[in-house]
């Protein structure tokens, strides 16, 4: 006949060594209690170690099982509380969200806002990790949110207490879902690259103002795309067709594209670019960081020189949402499996297209539908919010031998 068995829960803190778990377990083997779960973290040298087993009454309620654990935990200098549960569950429910927080810094205030809010709204919070340190400090929470009014509730309190506190919130669901995206396009200008190209061709011309405050109006939203797109080509008719590649060669990129794009490929993600920009300076740049996929403009020339037109159909807003379908049914990647990273209102249909639509340093047209903004100017962050740790993109690196931090100056 089988014996009725009770659970009892082993909590072992201090400082962390190595032989902890080992003399730990060496008693539990001695006792032959059964393994129900095993949870620990460690933070700054502090262990934390729950055990959790299943043994014979009699075994739990006598004063071997106890004497014999304090003694081995005790006699390598930490402490331990063992104590009956019985209505613990063995495993938890899975978390239904994460609010992932950035910010440079984030002061305990800001993050004590975060954690009152969430309480407001019967919203637990099940762990908490750090994920980076640098060139941002990041934290992930999972958390329990206990209905879809709810969620919306925190939707809009996470929204207020990111203005409020200068901090950048995340909200996502926890699930598969999150982890199975598979493809990721970036805008070009302003997103991948710092500036705009129309504007460095435009200097070209002696035209950047004008076409700076055309490109502004456009981003905006304000004016339609491709009609301010057609007005700020006209302005470089004449150009010899050189300048393209004199435009291309000082492209600078946003700080962290680099390690972005090869953390995602590491991953197996598709990458690919969207721009309203133009195909003739974008394809160099692609081809150094080995994309996937290229939609752009294609600049009409004529005897060496820009005509000032474009030819064939205008990437566009909703021709940059077409391009991101495209991508997807060209990988055979589903739509909630792809990310879209743009900055201003013509990438408003991409964004909502994707399965995550993250607005990188975007204009309020852009973030009111995004469903995560970021404000720091740095590509790298959105790893984050994807679930990759700094740690984890640097042992990667280091594995080629190319970890690299550049100081940051204090703001």
């Amino acid at each position: 006949m089988n014996t009725p068995k009770v659970s009892v829960l082993i909590t072992v803190t201090g400082v962390d060594q190595p032989g902890v778990t080992s003399a730990l377990f060496e008693v539990l083997s001695r006792h032959q209690v059964e393994l129900r779960n095993v949870e620990q973290v460690v933070i700054r040298g502090r262990l934390t170690l729950g055990v959790l087993v299943a043994a014979p009454a009699e075994v739990v309620d006598g004063d071997g099982l106890r004497t014999d654990v304090e003694a081995a935990i005790h006699g390598v200098g930490l402490d331990v509380t063992i104590e009956r549960s019985d209505d613990m569950p063995v495993l938890r429910e899975p978390s239904t969200h994460t609010i992932v927080v950035l910010g440079r810094p984030i002061t305990a205030g800001s993050f004590g806002v975060v954690a009152r809010e969430a309480a407001a709204l019967g919203v637990n919070i099940d762990t908490i990790r750090g994920v980076s340190d640098y060139p941002v400090t990041g934290l992930e929470l999972r958390v329990s949110v206990p209905s879809a009014a709810a969620y919306g509730q925190l939707q809009t309190a996470m929204a207020q207490v990111a203005v409020d506190e200068g901090v950048d919130i995340a909200l996502e669901d926890y699930s598969l879902s999150r982890r199975a995206k598979r493809l990721i396009v970036f805008d070009v200008d302003s997103t991948l690259i710092q500036g705009e190209v129309i504007e460095m061709l435009a200097a070209r011309a002696g035209m950047e103002a004008q076409v700076a405050a055309v490109t502004e109006a456009a981003m905006r939203g304000e004016l339609d795309f491709a009609e301010s797109l057609h007005q700020r080509v006209a302005t470089l008719a004449g150009l010899p067709a050189e300048v393209l590649d004199d435009v291309a060669d000082q492209i600078e990129l946003t700080p962290g594209a680099r390690t972005t794009i090869r953390t995602l490929r590491r991953l197996g993600f598709h990458c690919g670019v969207v721009s309203g920009g133009f195909r003739q300076v974008i394809e160099p740049l692609a081809e150094e960081l080995m994309l996937d996929f290229v939609a752009a403009n294609h600049l009409e020339i004529v005897d060496g020189k820009l005509t000032g037109r474009v030819i064939g159909p205008v990437v566009d807003r909703p021709g940059k949402a077409k391009a991101l379908r495209d991508f997807a049914s060209q990988a055979g990647v589903p739509m909630e499996q792809t990310v879209a990273v743009g900055d201003g209102a013509n990438d408003i249909d991409m964004l909502a297209a994707a399965g995550l639509g993250v607005a990188f340093n975007a204009k309020p047209a852009l973030r009111e539908v995004a469903d995560a903004s970021l404000s720091h100017p740095y590509l790298d962050t959105v790893l984050f919010i994807l679930g990759i740790t700094r740690a984890e993109i640097e042992a990667a690196d280091a594995i080629d031998g190319m970890v690299r931090r550049v100081e940051i100056p204090e703001d």
